[in-house]
């Protein structure tokens, strides 16, 4: 990530606009052990309680990157139930960034989330209609499929 992710201007841009970055060895304590660090490169995205809202661990590229960084913001808001917000974070992935490796994940949690704004289920099944569609293969359009039944 050293050589080729973080000297990224865009990826530098925006880290800078959107989080507060710490850069810890893997071996320092107590947070190696706190937060299980076991490997490296490991992203973990706290707020600021100190509550886990993603951990990624290996190698991304500057073009996954950012959409991995924009849906940690996601769940981060999604968690803390600021909804609209989660919404801006997951169109802003899925409109940029649609063939990323996080946009199938963008697409459940947009399903949901907007189930949740509206309180009404077709949401729900056009999540899974877009996850069969445009990726069909990935995890997410498996964890969609009983959706298909609404």
């Amino acid at each position: 990530m050293d050589a080729v992710t973080y000297p990224d201007d865009k990826v530098t841009d925006y880290i800078s606009e959107k989080y507060i970055a710490l850069r810890l060895a893997n071996s320092a304590e107590p947070y190696a052990t706190d937060y299980m660090v076991k490997w490296t490169p490991r992203i973990i995205i706290l707020d600021a309680a100190g509550h886990i809202h993603q951990s990624t661990i290996g190698f991304l590229p500057p073009e996954e990157f950012i959409p991995c960084l924009e849906l940690a913001l996601a769940k981060a808001d999604f968690n803390l139930n600021h909804l609209e917000e989660c919404k801006n974070h997951l169109d802003h992935i899925l409109n940029d960034h649609p063939k990323c490796l996080s946009a199938p994940e963008a697409v459940y949690y947009k399903g949901v989330t907007d189930y949740k704004l509206s309180g009404e289920a077709g949401p729900l099944k056009d999540a899974y209609n877009t996850l069969k569609d445009r990726y069909p293969d990935s995890e997410w359009a498996q964890r969609a499929q009983p959706y298909r039944l609404l």
